[in-house]
């Protein structure tokens, strides 16, 4: 086993034993022969393509098989045993049906009959055999590969809500075959900064797939207590699982309760009309484990996240959708299940009053005041925006980013977006003219909001982006933080501080390349020296 695709990969080099995540070996082993098998569909498709055959079912197979090998989402090798068959049955009708033909192993390879036999095939297929021995050049298609699974995990959520675009599937399947030939460093640097291109797309469906039914968020007050009676918890980040849940327990008595990344689907208009949608119970992603122990209800898992159940809640919990684990129990979109669960558990005994965290500031309701905005930064009311922004995780020096919003002075504003605001999400740090100074904009699948409002407004100011008083500190913990980040190099933007640690992949030649053409760097050592160097100031 080899993987080195999250930022929490061990001793920072990569996991070979089992994963810092849970993923076992041959789960490894399954996903790794996933991707390989899905390039030598993607060989036959782009073929197909080339025809002008295009499958739409077909599409979004390859789309689901990618996002299903991302961090934290499938942990189940029998359903990785049937993706693989899929694949392989895929890659064959469409060759039977349009005469196209590869002659390459991978859109050639029989699979093994037998789950231990598709391990020591996967075995045969991991980082180490199958990508470039030149160090930079694979790294480059680690790049290139770990922002494919973040475009497609993006790219699968918006299909789910009916938005889809033939470009988006176009290059995800060209970039799986290019993957796999030799290519040098200007070829892969430029499918690089293509897939952030192409992932700011896939994004901007997603947008328009969430804005589009369930109307653009609005600053809401989320209560973070718990409310008497039964109640299901949802965690994730899938809208249309959440509000299908909704519709599924109305009038049933159950309080509905969001964890993790699902806090902002409390601003969407459509989803916040249920007065059963009650608040926010629990933090991020990695605290799941004691927080779930704790929840007296059922608990649902909508897409990636998950950690390895913990016998106490391990018959309380269900996953949807691509998410999966062994032995726990994985339902369709009919959530009965879920539901007699619930009714069978003690729910909250009482009320609880923990306080609230406002959410809901996404580009509508950002820019619906763009002109008090520019007002306060042109009266210098504001001096300077920080996006402060991206995924949460365990390993120490996290703790950077609470510092530094507590740092942050008085006269700047904090936007942030993505499970790593819960470093600081309860933080009450006032207002300037009105403006709240936390903006939670979103998810990690809202980026697209928080690119919006940067454009606006350097629009506004009549200047590039890199001219506005706002950088841009990050976390990063798996690969759509990656897809992320090509969009943001795609779109020329500059002096980005990257933390906690750099990702593993990234060789110190191609973290040059970046540094040389970025001005991309990681975190200093404190909040206060950086933000000593960003305002000139302590």
């Amino acid at each position: 086993m080899f993987c080195n695709q999250c930022e929490q990969t061990a001793k920072g080099t990569g996991c070979t034993k089992v994963g810092v995540c849970g993923k076992q070996p041959d789960v490894a082993a399954l996903q790794d022969l996933l991707i390989y098998a899905l390039q030598g569909l993607s060989q036959i498709t782009v073929q197909a393509r080339a025809k002008g055959v295009s499958d739409a079912a077909v599409n979004r197979f390859i789309n689901e098989g990618v996002f299903s090998t991302l961090t934290n989402v499938d942990f189940d090798p029998a359903r990785f045993q049937t993706l693989i068959g899929e694949a392989v049955a895929h890659r064959e009708a469409i060759k039977a049906r349009t005469g196209v033909s590869v002659d390459s192993p991978a859109a050639t390879f029989t699979p093994a009959a037998t789950l231990d036999g598709l391990v020591a095939q996967g075995e045969q297929h991991g980082i180490s055999e199958a990508l470039e021995a030149h160090e930079d050049l694979r790294s480059l298609k680690q790049i290139l590969i770990y922002g494919l699974k973040g475009v497609a995990a993006y790219a699968d959520h918006a299909t789910i809500l009916g938005h889809e675009d033939e470009s988006v599937y176009e290059f995800v399947q060209r970039a799986l075959v290019k993957s796999l030939e030799n290519l040098g460093v200007d070829e892969l640097v430029g499918l690089c900064m293509e897939c952030g291109q192409v992932n700011l797309k896939a994004m901007e469906l997603l947008d328009g797939g969430n804005t589009g039914t369930y109307g653009h968020p609005v600053p809401t007050e989320v209560p973070l207590g718990a409310k008497a009676g039964t109640a299901i918890l949802v965690s994730g980040h899938d809208l249309k699982d959440l509000a299908l849940l909704l519709e599924q327990t109305a009038g049933k008595g159950i309080n509905i309760y969001t964890h993790g990344e699902m806090l902002p689907c409390h601003g969407y208009p459509e989803l916040k009309k249920h007065p059963h949608f009650h608040g926010h119970y629990g933090t991020a992603w990695q605290n799941q484990q004691q927080e779930f122990s704790e929840f007296p209800g059922a608990i649902l898992m909508t897409t990636n996240c998950i950690q390895k159940p913990v016998e106490s809640y391990k018959g309380n919990i269900f996953t949807t959708g691509l998410v999966g684990w062994p032995g726990v129990t994985h339902v369709g979109k009919d959530f009965s299940k879920v539901i007699e669960k619930a009714l069978e558990m003690p729910g909250f005994a009482a009320d609880e009053d923990k306080g609230s965290v406002l959410t809901g500031f996404a580009r509508n309701a950002v820019l619906g005041v763009a002109d008090k905005v520019i007002a306060a930064v042109k009266s210098g009311d504001i001096r300077h925006f920080f996006l402060v922004a991206g995924c949460d995780g365990a390993k120490p020096g996290r703790n950077y980013y609470t510092e530094f919003v507590e740092k942050v002075p008085s006269d700047c504003i904090v936007l942030t977006l993505a499970c790593g605001k819960f470093r600081f999400f309860d933080k009450k740090l006032g207002d300037i003219g009105g403006i709240p100074r936390l903006l939670d904009v979103g998810q990690c699948n809202d980026a697209y909001s928080a690119i919006k409002i940067a454009l606006a407004l350097a629009d506004a100011f009549e200047v590039d982006v890199n001219a506005l008083p706002l950088s841009m500190i990050l976390s990063w913990y798996e690969q759509k933080a990656v897809a992320i980040l090509l969009t943001l190099l795609h779109l020329g933007i500059t002096d980005i501080r990257l933390g906690p640690t750099l990702p593993a992949f990234i060789t110190p030649a191609v973290l040059q390349v970046l540094i040389d053409n970025f001005d991309i760097k990681p975190i200093a050592a404190t909040a206060a020296e950086d933000l000593k160097t960003i305002l000139g100031a302590a």
